[in-house]
């Protein structure tokens, strides 16, 4: 493993109860944190009390958004064993993320391993009821205090770790969705498909129209025809038409969520057929219609499998499954969640023991 400098605090914090974890807001006692300086690489990886940071004000950060993140999961066994789900799925991504924002890459090898030492320490910070788990933040900021835009010649990486209950308060309930007819989030040759806080800063005003409207999440349509499907503000869209699933390809503009490519290669193991491909909101209100549409539904790390009950374009709504979490939606968060908890066989060898 790598060689991690580790200034060790004793116990601060305290793992509340369940009903008192919500959804990344309580923070564990030590954090991961690396340097990147142009010439010497990443260098200095340490383990450190979680706390504030000494920031610049002038940090190319703060003027010019250079930043990436990510978020992953761990959870605890029965038996007291702590488990990463698809640790190297979210680190490539990562370091994708890192090329599209001129982020210098990093050694995944290197950042997997300080990721383990991070929770071998911080083991007991793992809840163990059903629907909670460790929430893991890998993240980077250009550092370097220079008002110009550039690319940075320093930079922080920061891996912090929050124990979470469900991703939504109201549970595993579908959703109603407001299809965006005013505001675009991404376009292809953007930074669609990076996981960037510019991604996310874009999806807030539309968000808050959405929410003051009554709707749980905005779907957003394609930049240029604002006709094809492309995403939901916190996760990647998919519909099962006539016994297919189907779903948005990744085109430069979409995120390609590994809870979504978890989902794929589950459906295709099933023996269900998977296409991704161009799908018009057009088509799915046609489906709906003909008596096609039998489900849709949400894929994403924070909340796993997200029922759509109710879809809103121009003025048009329409239910799906009576409103009702589906059947085949259920089966897929039964599945993955029984893997991560350990409860089902994990054939796909998603599962990492932190040991």
């Amino acid at each position: 493993m790598t060689e991690i400098q580790v200034n060790k605090v004793g116990k601060v914090g305290v793992l509340p109860t369940d009903k008192a974890l919500g959804f990344g807001k309580i923070f564990t006692d030590h954090m991961f944190v690396m340097d990147y300086t142009s010439g010497k690489g990443w260098h200095s990886p340490r383990i450190i009390p979680y706390g504030g940071l000494e920031a610049q004000p002038a940090m190319i950060v703060f003027h010019y958004g250079q930043a990436i993140f990510e978020g992953m999961k761990a959870f605890k066994t029965a038996d007291n064993r702590v488990n990463i789900f698809r640790p190297y799925e979210y680190l490539n991504r990562f370091n994708r993320s890192a090329k599209h924002l001129c982020i210098p890459e990093m050694d995944v090898e290197q950042i997997h391993d300080a990721l383990i030492q991070l929770l071998t320490l911080e083991k007991d910070w793992v809840p163990n009821q059903p629907g909670t788990s460790l929430y893991i933040r890998p993240f980077v900021v250009a550092d370097e205090p220079h008002l110009g835009v550039k690319v940075a010649d320093s930079y922080r990486l920061f891996i912090i770790l929050s124990p979470v209950a469900a991703y939504y308060a109201t549970g595993f309930n579908p959703v109603s969705i407001k299809v965006e007819d005013k505001y675009v989030r991404a376009t292809k040759g953007g930074l669609g498909e990076a996981k960037t806080p510019a991604n996310y800063a874009m999806s807030l005003a539309a968000q808050q129209e959405a929410y003051a409207e009554g709707f749980g999440q905005v779907l957003w349509l394609d930049a240029v025809e604002r006709k094809y499907i492309e995403e939901v503000g916190t996760m990647n869209i998919l519909f099962k038409i006539n016994g297919e699933i189907i779903t948005p390809a990744l085109n430069g503009s979409i995120l390609g969520g590994i809870t979504r490519k978890t989902v794929l290669e589950l459906c295709r193991s099933w023996g269900l057929k998977v296409t991704e491909r161009q799908i018009s909101i057009e088509e799915v209100f046609e489906a709906h219609a003909k008596g096609q549409l039998e489900e849709v539904f949400g894929s994403g790390t924070a909340a796993v499998i997200s029922p759509v009950g109710e879809l809103s374009w121009k003025g048009q709504k329409i239910v799906i499954n009576n409103n009702q979490t589906g059947e085949f939606a259920q089966k897929l968060f039964d599945y993955i969640t029984g893997v991560q908890s350990n409860k089902i066989a994990d054939q796909f060898n998603w599962m990492e023991e932190v040991k």
